[in-house]
């Protein structure tokens, strides 16, 4: 008997060897004709790959990452199927998933590819799914395999099948189409009822700008053709959305050739939001115990070498400072932490010192490829609202706790609040990822999972997710389109305290180590504002806003008593400007809602007279006419129920 384990902790037997299919047949027709893989001791799988063990089994249906994770890497295949029809002898490089869809980088030779080209492709891709051929799963030697491919000519398979051990190397083959791949796959083409090919781009061979480019064609597909009308109308609403269009429009910020790509300008505008959000983040720190510190743009090379961060990531990933002096070698700092590792240890520590906090807004700088720059989601130099609390092992259940409700906070404030939190654990199958004992890592995924457990998180685990010192804990945000962001991240680190040697003295006059806790609630502050523009639709909170309020007088005549209003709502502490542009009122009421400023005070004869103003609110027209006491008050109570402040 071969006994299964459902997520419920239900168990079923069976006799003999069983398919996932067949666990979910025995389930329910219903739900046997909706599952697409299965999660198998951890690992997703084909639903009719034989298990012939007692295992746990998770069924992943569309709703399911995994599910439909699977379903796009079946339609990589597909897509590469369908090419291989219209361009025959055409070379494969990779078709993996991706956060929504697929692509497959191509080699297309002698034949010319283009935009136009996508929708035979797709025509095509639709009819072979209809076939319902089954995605075949076949073992094969890797002699056999580089046969295959010495045959074929393709020499980027050959290429990856160097990597590959005997022993590990799988085929699928669905109609006339086979390809190297891991899997897993869906059943049968049949269930991809819906096909949008995207775009393409040029992709270098394995991300090497001195390699072969290819041409990398993206795509998507859906259970149902509904699904694909829905997603595409919500890409035009993400259009509208786009961070880099409003950014531009609202006066944000901006790019230079000049300054180099990748290194965002910060306009006046731009830059108080900006600054808004450190004052914001840094008086809860302050609140929270944190101590401020700041670190240089540079550190010599050796301090990455000792905190591992130089072996882990490359070189290719830390820029070089010329020196004068041969033999010096000087890096543009990627990150903040083992600048704090140097500052706990500038000073012995007791017991009775210890959680310690250091705060740092710091800029850092990490080299990105051109093509994957993409306005300030994916820059080469951000700042990072960086601490690190450095404490005794007693306390790092507690400090992960307070830093939680830190995060939520800063969601709650920033209308962020359909998140799930993701626990980042190692993956089982690769201890040579990460630096550290098991017993480390072990007492700091425990302590992740019981801080998550105890806030009463919506949690997901995710194995493989974990930073190479230690595991994590991403927030994972849902925007206004229902689009999935990583914003705020908290770690448990054991390693980095064992490799720069820190020690505080015990209770027991004895030396001991400290746990590391890293945090940043908003992650980078170029990537956090990028998600906040798209989120919001550039409408900020009214605490946020860099103009709370434009005045509108409605003929110049009133000019003068616009700018009095001005003065004296700048006692009250609210922000905001006035247009005294020679337009209509009607078009100054527009271009107000156009640059999404949340209140429009217009003024005129009847409100001179009255030393009062006529409010409209964005979105909601008219809401009446205020003396200027009344209308600070209207202000300052929505930011008040919005910013309750953090103890």
């Amino acid at each position: 008997m071969i006994k299964i384990t459902l997520p419920d902790g239900s168990v079923r037997e069976f006799d003999g060897a069983v398919t996932s299919m067949d666990v979910a047949k025995d389930i329910s027709e219903g739900l046997a004709r909706n599952v697409l893989a299965a999660k198998v001791n951890g690992e997703i799988w084909d639903l009719m790959r034989p298990i012939n063990e007692d295992a746990s089994v998770s069924l992943l249906t569309w709703n399911d990452d995994g599910g439909k994770s699977t379903m796009w890497h079946s339609s990589a295949h597909l897509l590469a199927e369908a090419l291989e029809f219209f361009y025959p002898g055409i070379k494969l490089a990779i078709g993996p998933p991706i956060e929504n869809g697929f692509y497959y980088d191509v080699d297309f030779g002698d034949y010319e590819f283009t935009e136009k080209d996508l929708k035979k492709v797709e025509d095509k891709m639709l009819e072979l799914a209809r076939q319902k051929n089954e995605y075949v799963r076949q073992e094969i030697s890797k002699a056999d395999a580089i046969k295959y491919y010495q045959e074929k000519d393709d020499e980027y398979k050959l290429e990856l099948l160097e990597d590959l051990e005997d022993g590990n190397i799988t085929f699928y083959t669905q109609g006339n189409f086979t390809d190297l791949c891991r899997g897993p796959h869906i059943p049968h083409t049949g269930y991809i009822k819906a096909v949008k090919l995207m775009s393409i781009a040029g992709a270098y061979w394995r991300g090497d700008e001195t390699r072969q480019q290819l041409t990398r064609v993206y795509g998507i597909t859906f259970p149902k053709a509904k699904e694909l009308k829905e997603y595409l109308e919500m890409l035009e609403e993400a259009k509208k959305r786009d961070h880099r269009k409003l950014g531009k429009e609202l006066g944000l910020f901006t790019f230079s050739q000049k300054v180099g790509m990748g290194l965002p300008l910060w306009l006046p505008k731009g830059t108080a939001v900006r600054d808004r959000l450190i004052d914001f983040m840094k008086e809860a720190q302050i609140k929270s115990g944190y101590s401020p510190v700041a670190t240089p743009h540079i550190a010599h090379k050796d301090l990455y070498v000792c905190s591992g961060h130089y072996e882990k990531y490359g070189e290719d990933s830390f820029q070089a400072i010329k020196t004068p002096h041969e033999g010096e070698e000087f890096l543009l700092k990627p990150m903040n932490c083992p600048h704090h590792c140097e500052i706990f240890k500038a000073e012995p520590k007791s017991y009775k010192d210890l959680p310690v906090r250091f705060a740092e807004f710091g800029t850092v700088y990490r080299y990105e490829q051109s093509g994957e720059l993409h306005g300030l989601t994916r820059v080469r130099g951000f700042t990072q609202d960086d601490a690190h609390i450095f404490c005794r092992p007693d306390q790092v259940e507690e400090e992960f706790k307070k830093v939680i409700d830190l995060v939520l906070y800063v969601f709650k404030a920033l209308d962020f609040e359909n998140f799930t939190a993701q626990v980042s654990l190692r993956d089982p199958n690769k201890a040579e990822k990460y630096i550290g004992s098991n017993e480390n890592w072990e007492k700091a995924e425990a302590a992740i999972i019981k801080a998550t457990e105890e806030k009463g998180l919506p949690t997901v685990i995710e194995y493989g997710e974990a930073a190479f010192y230690g595991p994590k804990l991403d927030f994972m945000v849902k925007d206004a389109l229902g689009r999935s962001w990583q914003l705020g991240t908290i770690q448990v680190d054991y390693n980095l305290p064992e490799r720069f040697e820190l020690e505080y003295t015990g209770s027991d006059n004895q030396k001991h180590r400290p746990v590391m806790i890293h945090r940043a609630p908003f992650g980078s502050l170029e990537r956090f504002i990028a998600v906040l523009i798209e989120h919001t639709s550039g409408k900020f909170p009214l605490w946020l806003n860099p103009d709370q309020y434009t005045i509108l007088p409605i003929s110049e005549k009133y000019n003068d008593y616009a700018n009095e209003v001005l003065n004296l709502l700048k006692n009250y502490d609210i922000r905001g400007l006035v247009d005294d542009r020679n337009e209509k009122i009607g078009k100054k009421i527009r271009d107000a809602e156009v640059n999404k400023i949340p209140y429009m005070l217009i003024v005129g004869e009847n409100e001179a007279s009255e030393n009062k103003v006529a409010v409209r609110r964005q979105g909601d027209g008219d809401l009446g006419v205020f003396t200027i006491e009344e209308f600070a008050g209207i202000i300052n109570k929505e930011i008040d129920e919005k910013l309750i402040k953090f103890n």
